[in-house]
C-alpha cells in the first residue's frame, strides 16, 4: 500500500470543514446537520469551522462574515450539552469575541431572564395544557380519575396557582435554586421554547444577537426547544441559520428525538464525518455490526453511515463473557475480576491486571455495589433521588442536606497527610474559604479558648477518620459539637435524634417526605465513613466506575461493560433480550405493532455507546437468565468470532 493511499484513507473527512464553511458563508447561507459518529473528530471539526468563519484562520468568505458580525455587534452561538464540553470548546478555540459557547440551559436562561411576566404566562400556559391533557386521558379510562390521579391533577393546579403568585423568577444554570420563584432546569427549557414560538420579540432578539446557532449533541437536545429552533429557521422571513451536530445512534436521553435525521428539512445540507479516529479496527467493526443488526423487536431504522477506522489502527481486542444472573452479587464481582484476568492474558495490558480499566454499567446501584459504597449511595437516594448520582451534564452535586460531607469535611480531611500530620496552614485556608473565621471572638481570651476548641475538634475528627470502621455519624460528632462549619439544620436535628428509623413503606404505600428524610439520615449515619470517600469520587466523576449516560462523549483505553438486567431493575432496557436470554414482552410486541420505540431499540443504542467508548480493548460481561441460550444466540449472531465468546468460570484453577 502506498503512502498516498494511506493518507487518503485517513483523511477521507478532510473536506468537511470547508464544506460547512461554505454553508455558513454562502449567499444565502444554509442550515445543516452534520452526522458525526463516535470518535469522528466532531469537536475538532467544529473548532476548525469556527476559526475559519470568524477570520482566525485565513478564509476569504469567513473574513467577510466576521466583519459583518462585528459591524452589528453579533456573534455565533454554540450550544453544547455539559459544562465540561463548554470548557473543552473554549479551551481549544481560545479568545474569540465572535463566538459564545454555553450549555442549552444557560442559553435559554439568557434569552428569558428578567422577562418575569412572560415567564409566568408561559409557565401557566404549559401547565394548563398539561392539566387538560392528563384530565382528558384519565376520563377516557374505565376507572376514570382515581384518587392517585386526582392528587397528581391537584399538584398541577397548585403549581399553576404558585406561578400566578410569583413576581420574580430565579434560576442558575450550574446548580439547583431553591425558594419562592425558583425554576427547575426543565422549566427554563420549556419556557424558552414556548416564548420563542409565541413572542415574536424574543425571536427577533435571538436572531439579532446570534444569526448563527450551532447545536452540539443535537440528538439529546430536548425536543421542544430543538423543534422550535428548526421551525424558526425554516420560516419564510427567517435569517436564522442552524447547524446541528450529532449522532442519533448515541442518543441517551428520552428527551431527544428518536430519529433526528428524518426531521432534518430537505433544504438543509447533510455533511458527514465517516472516520473513527478513536478505536482500533476490531472495535469499529463491532459497533458497525451492532448498529446494522436486524433484530426481532427493532423498530428504529439502521440509518447512519458505516464508520472507517484509521489505517494505523489495525488490531484491537474484543471479548464477550457470559455468566448466570442467579449468582450472588459477591460471586458476580468475582466473575468480573476473572474476566479482567482473561483480558490480561489475551492483551498483556497491565491495565487489566492492575484493575485500571473503565467499568460501564446501566445502573448506579450496581456500580455502588461493585465500588463498595452501596450503603452511602442508598442513603443519598433516600435523601434526594434526583441529586444522588452523577449525570452526563455534571449538574448533580449530591443532596443539599449533606453538602458539608461532600465539601467542607472532604477539604478538612485533605489537610492531614498519610501519617496523620496536620497542615495548619491548609486548615486555615479551609476555614477562610467557608467563612468559619468571620465570627471569631474579638476578646483575646475568648478567641484563644475558641481556637483551642476548634483544634481539639479537628484532632478528634482526624482520629475518627483514621479508624477503618468509623461511621459517618461518629465522624460528624466532633464537627457538630464544636460548630466548626455552617451546617444544614436538618442534618443537626437528624444527628441529635436517637429514635429508631421509620419502617420501610409497604408496596403501594405512600411515604411522607419527613419519614423518607429520616430513613435516609439513619442509613447515612450508620454507613462506614470510608464509603463516603468512595461516593465522593464517584459523584465527581473521578471513579473508574460509570453509567452509560455519564460517559457520553468520553473515551477510555480499556473498557468493561457489565450487563446485568437483574440488578438494573429497569423495564426500559434489557441486554438479556438483545442476546436471547429472555423473550420479548407483550408491551414489546405492542410497541412493534404500533411502530413505537422498543426495549430492543433503547438497549441497542446503549450497547453502541458503551462499545464505542473503548480505544484498545473491550470486555462485554453479560449476566444472563439463560447463559446457554445466550451463548448459542451470540454465536449465531455473527457479531463475534467463536474465540471471542466464553462462559464465565468462577472456580477455575
Amino acid at each position: 500500500m502506498s503512502i498516498h493511499t494511506t493518507v487518503d484513507d485517513n483523511d477521507r473527512d478532510a473536506g468537511v470543514v470547508d464544506e460547512i464553511c461554505g454553508y455558513l458563508t454562502g449567499e444565502p447561507p444554509r442550515s445543516y446537520f452534520l452526522f458525526a459518529g463516535a470518535g469522528s473528530g466532531k469537536t475538532r471539526t467544529l473548532i476548525e469551522v469556527l476559526r475559519r468563519v470568524t477570520g482566525v484562520v485565513k478564509h476569504e468568505k469567513g473574513e467577510l462574515l466576521a466583519r459583518r458580525l462585528r459591524m452589528y455587534w453579533r456573534s455565533i452561538r454554540v450550544i453544547t450539552y455539559t459544562k465540561n464540553a463548554v470548557a473543552v470548546i473554549n479551551g481549544r478555540l481560545g479568545d474569540n469575541d465572535l463566538v459564545r459557547v454555553s450549555t442549552i440551559h444557560a442559553f435559554c436562561w439568557e434569552l428569558i431572564s428578567g422577562f418575569n411576566d412572560d415567564i409566568r404566562t408561559a409557565l401557566i400556559s404549559i401547565k394548563e395544557a398539561q392539566l387538560e391533557k392528563e384530565t382528558t386521558e384519565a376520563l377516557a379510562k374505565p376507572r376514570g380519575i382515581t384518587q392517585a390521579k386526582q392528587r397528581d391533577l391537584d399538584e398541577i393546579k397548585e403549581a399553576i396557582q404558585a406561578f400566578r403568585e410569583t413576581d420574580v423568577f430565579i434560576y442558575h444554570p450550574d446548580r439547583e435554586t431553591y425558594g419562592h420563584g425558583a425554576l427547575a432546569h426543565n422549566h427554563v427549557i420549556d419556557v424558552a421554547a414556548w416564548l420563542l414560538k409565541n413572542r415574536p420579540t424574543l425571536y427577533m432578539i435571538l436572531k439579532d444577537r446570534y444569526p448563527i446557532v450551532l447545536i452540539d449533541e443535537s440528538q439529546d437536545t430536548m425536543k421542544g426547544i430543538l423543534d422550535t429552533l428548526i421551525g424558526l429557521s425554516e420560516s419564510s422571513e427567517s435569517n436564522l441559520i442552524i447547524g446541528l451536530l450529532g449522532d442519533h445512534r448515541q442518543r441517551i436521553y428520552s428527551g431527544g428525538h428518536s430519529d433526528l435525521p428524518s426531521l432534518v428539512p430537505d433544504s438543509w445540507a447533510t455533511p458527514e464525518l465517516q472516520m473513527n479516529h478513536r478505536s482500533q479496527r476490531r472495535i469499529v467493526d463491532l459497533i458497525n455490526t451492532i448498529w446494522g443488526a436486524k433484530l426481532e423487536g427493532r423498530t428504529q431504522p439502521a440509518n447512519g453511515i458505516k464508520q472507517h477506522s484509521r489505517t494505523d489502527k489495525s488490531d484491537g481486542l474484543v471479548r464477550i463473557y457470559v455468566g448466570d444472573t442467579k449468582l450472588s452479587p459477591e460471586d458476580k464481582a468475582l466473575g468480573e475480576l476473572w474476566c479482567a484476568d482473561q483480558m490480561w492474558k489475551e492483551s498483556r495490558s497491565e491495565a487489566w491486571s492492575l484493575r485500571e480499566f473503565q467499568v460501564l454499567a446501566l445502573e448506579h446501584k450496581l456500580l455502588a455495589m461493585r465500588g463498595s459504597f452501596l450503603n452511602v449511595f442508598s442513603a443519598m437516594t433516600l435523601l434526594d433521588f434526583n441529586a444522588a448520582a452523577p449525570s452526563g451534564s455534571g449538574e448533580n452535586k449530591g443532596p443539599a442536606v449533606i453538602q458539608i460531607l461532600l465539601n467542607e469535611l472532604a477539604d478538612l480531611e485533605a489537610c492531614f497527610d498519610s501519617n496523620g500530620f496536620l497542615d495548619e496552614f491548609k486548615v486555615t485556608e479551609v476555614f477562610r474559604r467557608y467563612g468559619c473565621l468571620d465570627d471569631m471572638p474579638e476578646d483575646s481570651l475568648a478567641r484563644s479558648i475558641r481556637v483551642e476548641e476548634m483544634l481539639q475538634a479537628i484532632e478528634t475528627f482526624a482520629a475518627i477518620c483514621a479508624n477503618p470502621i468509623a461511621t459517618v455519624g461518629e465522624v460528624l460528632e466532633p464537627i457538630l459539637k464544636a460548630r466548626l462549619f455552617s451546617i444544614d439544620n436538618r442534618l443537626i436535628v437528624g444527628h441529635a435524634d436517637k429514635s429508631p428509623s421509620p419502617p420501610v413503606p409497604g408496596r403501594g404505600e405512600e411515604e411522607s417526605k419527613q419519614n423518607r428524610l429520616r430513613r435516609g439520615l439513619c442509613v447515612l449515619f450508620s454507613s462506614p465513613w470510608n464509603q463516603l470517600q468512595k461516593y465522593r469520587s464517584y459523584l465527581a466523576g473521578r471513579s473508574m466506575l460509570a453509567t452509560h449516560q455519564v460517559v457520553k462523549g468520553s473515551e477510555f483505553s480499556h473498557v468493561m461493560v457489565v450487563m446485568d438486567d437483574k440488578l438494573a431493575g429497569s423495564h426500559m432496557f434489557s441486554y438479556d433480550k438483545i442476546f436471547g436470554g429472555v423473550e420479548l414482552s407483550k408491551s414489546d410486541t405492542k410497541n412493534i405493532e404500533e411502530g413505537k420505540e422498543t426495549t430492543i431499540d433503547r438497549t441497542l443504542r446503549l450497547l453502541y455507546v458503551t462499545c464505542s467508548r473503548a480505544e484498545e480493548s473491550l470486555a462485554l460481561v453479560l449476566w444472563s437468565s439463560n447463559p446457554k441460550t445466550s451463548i448459542e444466540r451470540i454465536k449465531s449472531s455473527g457479531w463475534f468470532e467463536d474465540r471471542e465468546i466464553e462462559a464465565i468460570k468462577l472456580h477455575e484453577s
